[in-house]
């Protein structure tokens, strides 16, 4: 399945800005140049052009706030209906449905706030998944999935009511995002490792100078992605917003690449 939006990115954003935020998005990495795919290896954050846990967990986080001052159930159910959107647009492949599942696994656990019914469920949903399918065990999409979800229960940030003001929102979202990105990084990491054979010694510190800015280059490239329907005009100025994130990311990850012995190999 062709993603529809894809195209619309093509024709607003300019190379390698717009293939990145296509892999951001939704997944796709056919179009993004070889040297950038290299250097997101090279520093370790090659996990966002997957449409994993992580990916699902950023996009709930945001939509999930959006539909809270409807009431906590009603956002539940508006969130994961956005979230099955999603997986439509993005295609139904084995690897979006099964990110999609323990992503909706972390959104449930973090409405009743209950981390060891949630670690439970994602242990028993992974395992009925390997029964059905056990060559799933050495797919590198399942194992980021599981892997960043389980990352996110434990040690992710809990969705709360909004602070008052709009800095200490702002600080907050900030933070909640960059512990977000952090924890599935890290859990992630050794699949990182034993698929590319390499251990990216500025993982930490791009993912640091980066994570915070992955949820708002999300939302943007939603944002872009919807508006080109209506007006390509509109699609134009939401570009020109998102060219700056998206231009910083590729600036920071290719510095980083350049760094002598940047990543270690095996």
């Amino acid at each position: 399945m062709i993603n529809p939006f894809v195209p619309m990115i093509n024709q607003v954003l300019p190379e390698p800005q717009a293939s990145l935020l296509a892999g951001i998005l939704w997944g796709v990495k056919t179009q993004i140049p070889k040297g950038l795919y290299q250097d997101l290896i090279t520093t370790g954050t090659v996990h966002m052009m997957a449409i994993s846990g992580q990916n699902i967990s950023i996009l709930i986080e945001v939509v999930s706030k959006v539909f809270l001052p409807l009431g906590r159930k009603i956002a539940i159910v508006l969130t994961l209906l956005t979230i099955g959107m999603f997986v439509a647009l993005v295609g139904l492949s084995a690897s979006v449905i099964r990110a999609a599942i323990m992503g909706s696994l972390v959104l449930i656990s973090t409405f009743l706030g209950r981390k060891q019914w949630s670690l439970y469920s994602l242990i028993i949903t992974a395992s009925i998944m390997l029964i059905v399918k056990p060559d799933w065990i050495s797919d590198v999409s399942f194992q980021l999935s599981f892997l960043a979800s389980l990352g996110i229960i434990l040690f992710g940030s809990h969705l709360q009511e909004k602070t008052s003001g709009i800095r200490e929102e702002t600080v907050r979202e900030i933070k909640i995002s960059l512990r977000t990105t952090l924890t599935a990084s890290l859990f992630t990491l050794p699949v990182i490792f034993f698929q590319f054979r390499q251990i990216s010694l500025v993982s930490p510190l791009a993912n640091l100078a980066i994570g915070w800015i992955i949820t708002p280059v999300m939302i943007l490239g939603l944002i872009l992605s919807l508006t080109g329907i209506l007006s390509t005009v509109l699609a134009y100025l939401v570009g020109m917003i998102l060219w700056v994130p998206l231009t910083y990311i590729v600036f920071i990850v290719t510095l980083l690449a350049r760094i002598p012995s940047a990543a270690v190999s095996f």
